[in-house]
């Protein structure tokens, strides 16, 4: 039965489209829609609709769930009722999984064909939203993309009223130009490892979960003339065995506190700077915090869009 509470599983990167010998991330995901044989659906808008990534998508899921696809770049838009009603499909399923890629082009894709008010309605159904890389970073407010240049901001959604940044170890370069937006303004907001995700319920931070036992989250906020980092302890699912939500591995203060914003996101984000981000949140720190100098730095020009190319995991 799907739950009434939206819910949203940002991965930093990860999951069948990273992840060869094994997808922890895809089964957490499958494991919260609660049913024997979940319906979801793959967006692989960010990624140009590649179709290797479509057919990587239906190995690892075909077996075990009623898989379908949506494609706004090729004249079959995908499989099954999807070219009758592209709203009505995915409104009806369990889970929604959003491809890595080119980020600032499927937001525009999205709002052109007017996916972007669908997921909206998603979301508030209780239908889970999940995905890696861009596929994360399309639901928060405010978000890090370096795809196709310089790093800039990326006004996603905003169903999560932070910011976010995807790739934290595996593109080191992306932490200092993550502390640097944020000391400049951006919202509070999580930076994320490969193989590790957020599980949002609501927009409350439920649990930090991962596919790797040394994988981490970090909460970045502004702290003086600096931004303050605070590691955040994750759940390996590794420990809790195939297919399943980690109920029983988690010890005592291995889950930071749900996170609480400030206010309801707003649907359409206002065209004016974004405001500061919620009051100081409250993580349990795992590898204690650090204290960063903020270096007085003109941002680059935002880059132009660009075609979206058939590499899933650089947001």
């Amino acid at each position: 039965m799907r739950s009434a509470t939206p819910q949203i599983v940002a991965l930093g990167g990860g999951g069948f489209s990273m992840e060869k010998d094994s997808s922890l991330l895809d089964d957490f995901v499958l494991s919260l829609a609660d049913v024997p044989r979940p319906r979801i659906c793959f967006l692989p808008t960010a990624s140009g609709d590649a179709d290797h990534y479509v057919v990587r998508f239906y190995r690892r899921f075909s077996p075990a769930c009623d898989a379908s696809h949506v494609s706004l770049f090729r004249r079959d838009q995908g499989t099954g009722d999807v070219e009758d009603d592209l709203a009505s499909h995915l409104l009806s399923q369990d889970l929604i999984y959003v491809g890595g890629g080119n980020v600032v082009s499927m937001l525009g894709a999205w709002r052109a064909h007017g996916l972007d008010e669908v997921l909206r309605e998603a979301w508030r159904k209780g239908i889970v939203l999940c995905g890696p890389s861009a596929g994360s970073l399309c639901w928060f407010e405010q978000a890090l993309s370096a795809f196709h240049g310089a790093p800039r901001t990326v006004r996603g959604l905003g169903l999560l009223p932070y910011s976010n940044c995807v790739h934290y170890d595996a593109e080191p370069a992306r932490r200092a130009e993550y502390h640097r937006f944020v000391g400049e303004g951006m919202r509070t907001g999580f930076a994320v490892e490969d193989g590790v995700a957020l599980h949002f319920c609501g927009t409350r931070l439920e649990q930090v979960v991962s596919s790797r036992p040394d994988g981490h989250a970090y909460l970045v906020e502004p702290a003086g003339e600096g931004v303050m980092e605070a590691q955040l302890q994750a759940v390996y699912l590794g420990a809790t065995g195939r297919g399943g939500r980690p109920t029983t591995a988690a010890a005592p203060g291995t889950v930071s506190p749900p996170v609480t914003p400030s206010a309801t996101p707003s649907a359409t984000p206002a065209a004016t700077p974004p405001a500061a981000g919620p009051p100081p949140l409250a993580p349990q720190p795992a590898g204690g915090e650090h204290r960063l100098p903020a270096t007085p730095v003109t941002p680059p020009p935002p880059a132009a869009p660009q075609a979206a190319a058939p590499q899933p995991v650089a947001a």
